[in-house]
């Protein structure tokens, strides 16, 4: 697979975890731009419109969790992944930064063989996007309308971070089927890319707290539905 036609931004505030990081991607074919801090990060960004972004979360003035929720709201940029680069709390980085609305997340000091992996795998998957996510999914009285990445209730719009819209694009692809967490670990995340345990509940209170309707149903012990 051609990784060059794909454009990543690397942020961090540490001029030497830039270069370092930078040269490990380059070296493996990747189309690199960094920015040294969020703001510069969310004006590249505009600009450039990266199929993914690294992004440290402890940077002064506009740390990385503040950068993703103002990236996340700019149209443009809907459909770029997030990757967080995180030396805090396990626990703490992954519930923030999911809730955020990043795909993934790596830990400080950065192995750049695991780094690597990550992004490809990430990247592997909007190569293998399949040609119908452009056409539209109505159930009950939702319209998800793939090819934008927006949501319709009764013509009223609802907005969602990518992970979020791909979770409630899935199960209500199959209204009443229940799926196991696994199943949705590895169609939304991918069977390559590590999440904790908690990740799909996050997403899930996020969607549901947007909705503000009770369709998506808890099956404690095996996962979640799409109820009409």
């Amino acid at each position: 697979m051609d990784f060059s036609k794909y454009r990543i931004l690397l942020v961090d505030d540490e001029t030497d975890v830039l270069e370092f990081l930078s040269y490990n991607l380059r070296k493996e074919g990747f189309n690199v731009s960094t920015a040294l801090n969020g703001r510069e990060a969310i004006q590249k960004a505009t600009l450039e419109q990266p199929h993914l972004i690294v992004l440290d979360v402890m940077m002064p003035e506009m740390d990385g969790i503040e950068t993703c929720e103002e990236i996340k709201k700019i149209p443009l940029l809907s459909n770029s992944l997030i990757v967080f680069l995180t030396a805090r709390g396990e626990d703490y980085s992954q519930i923030s930064g999911f809730e955020a609305g990043a795909d993934d997340y790596v830990t400080k000091p950065i192995k750049p063989k695991l780094l690597v992996s990550r992004l490809k795998a990430l990247l592997r998957r909007i190569g293998d996007q399949p040609e119908t996510k452009a056409e539209k999914l109505e159930v009950a009285d939702f319209v998800i309308d793939s090819e934008r990445y927006i949501v319709l209730h009764k013509d009223q719009e609802i907005v969602l971070p990518k992970k979020e819209f791909e979770l409630l694009r899935l199960l209500a692809s199959k209204p009443n089927k229940v799926f196991t967490r696994e199943e949705i670990f590895s169609k939304i995340w991918g069977d390559n890319v590590i999440v904790g345990d908690r990740t799909i509940d996050v997403h899930i209170r996020k969607i549901r707290e947007k909705i503000g309707l009770e369709v998506i149903r808890t099956v404690k012990g095996v996962g979640y539905k799409f109820e009409v």
